[in-house]
């Protein structure tokens, strides 16, 4: 591996699910330190990218590259000890914990055994993994949050614990899949400050949004995806003004002018 190794590489990547073909001959490759967002119409296939990415799906064809290494047949769990982690669609907490027990629950990859799974719930309260999953919390200015039960809490904040527990995997790589959805503006605004403060200290971004306002705010690199191909790739002025995705996002020339201010 060298300076110049891409963080995160897809070649040629493949993925079916029966006879339909949801992923076409995917690659990109992600820049160390880079702020990346998938984007794309619904059904495009940047969820299932997601999920071939962590291992949650096993790909077809092709391979997955994590700093030069192939990973394509590492598990998940394997995976999030070589430093990637992400978030979900849809929130995944555990409704009857803490916001602080949900958050430590992140620390399981790098602490296996009994410990592992007594360390959130309280067994053994004074430990580091829990002052991690305070640090955390701070991290994204839910400090005060740290001893609420996670269902008496608003959606907004429940998706900002999400990503509290994404941090506690340490990651160089943090994959995040529409952590903008539902938000307001006075707090998607705060979750861009918040995620820019992630990347100052080099954490490398992979985001899927719809928020194309917050896309354009924060990402440095966008790639497009439509029915499951690469359409396009580059800053997010190149992209808006390339005419497969204006097509893609809004099939009709006379509506285009739209998509030119969603950046």
């Amino acid at each position: 591996m060298t300076a110049h190794t891409p963080i995160l590489e897809l070649r040629a990547v493949e993925k079916h699910f029966g006879g339909l073909q949801v992923i076409d001959d995917l690659s990109f490759s992600v820049p160390r330190g880079c702020r990346l967002a998938l984007i794309g119409p619904n059904g495009a296939g940047k969820t299932t990218a997601f999920n071939l990415i962590s291992g949650v799906y096993p790909i077809d064809s092709g391979a997955i590259l994590v700093n030069g290494q192939d990973i394509s047949h590492v598990s998940s769990r394997k995976r999030i000890g070589l430093g990637i982690a992400r978030s979900f669609q849809n929130i995944r907490l555990m409704p009857h914990l803490t916001a602080l027990e949900n958050v430590v629950l992140g620390q399981h990859c790098r602490r296996p055994g009994i410990r592992g799974l007594a360390d959130p719930v309280s067994l053994f309260p004074r430990n580091k993994w829990r002052e991690r999953g305070r640090a955390a919390l701070a991290e994204v200015e839910l400090a005060v949050y740290a001893d609420e039960t996670v269902r008496n809490l608003p959606y907004g904040i429940q998706k900002r614990i999400e990503l509290a527990r994404a941090l506690m995997a340490e990651p160089t790589l943090l994959m995040l899949d529409e952590p903008a959805a539902g938000l307001n503006p006075s707090e998607t605004g705060a979750l861009r400050k918040q995620l820019e403060a992630i990347s100052a200290r080099g954490v490398t971004l992979l985001i899927v949004e719809h928020d194309m306002h917050f896309v354009g705010a924060l990402c440095d690199r966008v790639v497009v995806l439509n029915f499951g191909r690469k359409i396009a790739e580059g800053h997010p002025e190149e992209v808006r003004a390339n005419r497969d995705v204006r097509e893609a996002y809004l099939g009709a020339e006379e509506n285009q002018p739209e998509l030119s201010h969603a950046f």
